[in-house]
């Protein structure tokens, strides 16, 4: 070899050194890219200001927003709410139970929220003769079956109320007691809606929350349509409600019994 090509060769040997680093960090850098895109394919690496977070490829019963780890189920459509008054749901379920343990007067004010088509409205109604029954819900169409369903009964103390996604409409410091009975998993916003949930109830209030168990894998339902106590208790006890107890009385559902104090709502404004 000669003394020109021998430096020419010592010179391009560190040269190639380099070139193969850049190469390996290269092929690193894209390696962990990838690995990392895998790992976070399916949601969203930083949580929204709003404490949502969002899946890319949303589950096939869900809307892919995620609120405390849970994903929010799909709501219901109009088409399918025929499902709450079907006869064998008093034998399934047995929402008598659910209606004789609500701590209700003949003066009453109850707010029925996810109302659907009247199921616990209408029964609620019939036990609050001087009282009022909001009926609130965010599908138009259901809230028209539910009132002419009133109508037809005479129940002039039942008051539908076109609720909004994040917010249920309702005065503040108006209700005694709040239901929602399998409903809570499809709410698109649950912190917003408990904290004016929270807001509605009197002082002593009470807000009651009827869901599938989640962890009964027995259940017919798919698995973002049930709860599990722990989780329930978590979200709506982190938007300042009070768990007061829960009752073991249903063949298939919690059910769970939350309150409010004034002086805290009012430290929360």
């Amino acid at each position: 070899m000669t003394p020109f090509r021998a430096l020419v060769g010592a010179a391009a040997l560190p040269l190639a050194c380099v070139a193969r680093r850049r190469v390996s960090l290269w092929r690193t850098g894209l390696l962990l890219g990838v690995l990392l895109a895998v790992l976070g394919c399916d949601r969203a690496a930083d949580p929204n200001a709003d404490g949502y977070t969002y899946l890319e490829v949303p589950s096939p019963h869900g809307t892919g927003k995620v609120y405390m780890g849970r994903e929010i189920a799909r709501m219901m459509d109009t088409a399918a709410a025929e499902r709450l008054d079907r006869p064998a749901r008093e034998v399934q379920e047995l929402p008598r139970l659910v209606l004789e343990a609500l701590p209700l007067t003949p003066v009453s004010v109850v707010a029925d929220i996810g109302a659907g088509t009247g199921y616990f409205t209408l029964r609620i109604a019939e036990r609050v003769p001087e009282g009022q029954v909001f009926a609130v819900d965010v599908q138009e169409p259901l809230l028209e079956q539910l009132q002419a369903r009133a109508n037809a009964a005479g129940l002039t103390q039942v008051t539908p109320v076109h609720g909004a996604a994040d917010d249920p409409r309702l005065p503040a410091d108006s209700i005694d007691v709040a239901l929602i009975v399998d409903a809570y998993q499809e709410f698109s916003h649950p912190r917003e809606m408990m904290q004016a949930i929270r807001q509605a109830l009197r002082p002593g209030g009470q807000l009651v929350v009827v869901e599938f168990r989640g962890e009964d894998e027995t259940i017919p339902l798919p698995d973002l349509h049930r709860m599990t106590e722990a989780q329930l208790r978590r979200e709506i006890e982190a938007a300042g409600l009070r768990w007061r107890e829960t009752r073991d009385m249903l063949p298939q559902q919690h059910y769970l019994v939350f309150e409010g104090a004034a002086e805290e709502r009012s430290t929360t404004q």
